[in-house]
């Protein structure tokens, strides 16, 4: 949301680093400088990569390098480098619980397979996931393999709640059905539930396609005339706005049969919380031209209704399958 994806042009390492530079002098060429292979370099806005460890003289030297052909981006921004290098560090952090829980699940394979399975299932996943990360690099932030980057990520959220849902309640059985007694099922309720999940899945992922168009803008005009950033938009972003209302209606259709039919799901008080600061980081970004930290809110908001929406679905068929 910073628009950092290309801080780093090569994937995994950083301009040839292990850790990033933290100067544009460092990835400069400059005479009677020492390289190590496979660094990379900017010289004229272009990406070369050392082809072994280089010795420069006072003159460049076409022989020792090799142009970087997966993209032509050629821009150093310390800070654009480092949030991508702490995103990929966070992402690397990240896999080790992943794999701790593919270790503990295999115990439960002859009690509960879906444990074992939906465990592997992430990681396969979070590996898909590392993939796509290395492709949005490799093309340039392309719209669609960032969409798809997005939308996997939230199938990892989906599945992990769900995995957490069901062995949670394996192990507190009878804590499960007493709270599950303090709920009633709606059949209403529980179809708009599902409808408000896949809203937001449309939403979030056509908001990828609106944030690309947004970062076209910016290498165009300049991160310091933000304000044009929405300069003639297109059919993306007005479906992304228009849709906001069938969703907003939707959300609250499910506060509104929740409190007259006392239903007792407390999580739709939190669903509307996040819509309405989704709504307000829309408008500022659309009116206030893009405040600082408004896009990372209004992404991290999209996900955690996501995330919420998914889980009170799971409350809602867990009520309906105890009642049946």
């Amino acid at each position: 949301m910073t628009g950092s994806g290309m801080g780093c042009p090569d994937w995994p390492k950083c301009f040839g680093y292990y850790i990033p530079p933290t100067s544009e002098e460092q990835i400069t060429w400059k005479p009677n400088a020492e390289f190590k292979k496979g660094m990379i370099i900017i010289k004229n806005e272009i990406l070369f990569v050392a082809e072994h460890d280089v010795q420069t003289s006072s003159e460049f030297n076409t022989k020792n390098w090799e142009k970087y052909t997966k993209h032509d981006y050629a821009k150093f921004n310390k800070f654009h480098t480092w949030t991508e290098y702490i995103n990929r560090l966070s992402s690397a952090l990240a896999g080790i619980p992943l794999l701790l829980m593919v270790v503990f699940s295999v115990f439960f394979w002859k009690e509960k397979k879906i444990f074992t399975l939906l465990s592997i299932s992430v990681l396969i996943l979070f590996l898909f996931e590392a993939w796509l990360g290395k492709t949005v690099v490799d093309t340039n932030l392309k719209p669609t393999v960032i969409t798809i980057h997005m939308v996997a990520g939230l199938v990892i959220v989906a599945i992990l709640l769900y995995l957490y849902f069901i062995s949670s309640n394996d192990k507190n059985l009878s804590t499960a059905l007493k709270e599950t007694s303090k709920n009633k099922y709606n059949s209403l309720f529980t179809k708009l539930v599902i409808v408000s999940v896949i809203f937001s899945l449309i939403q979030i992922a056509m908001g990828t396609q609106v944030r690309q168009f947004i970062d076209e803008q910016v290498k165009q005009f300049g991160f310091e005339n933000k304000h044009y950033s929405l300069l003639e938009p297109n059919f993306k972003f007005y479906f992304h706005r228009s849709f906001t209302i069938a969703i907003v209606l939707v959300n609250f259709g499910l506060f509104y049969i929740n409190q007259m039919k006392n239903l007792g799901y407390k999580l739709v008080n939190w669903i509307v919380f996040l819509l309405f600061l989704e709504t307000i980081t829309g408008i500022l970004m659309y009116y206030a031209e893009f405040p600082i930290g408004t896009q990372a809110i209004h992404l991290l908001a999209g996900s955690i209704l996501f995330g919420l929406q998914f889980y009170l679905w799971l409350q809602s068929r867990r009520i309906h399958n105890n009642f049946s």
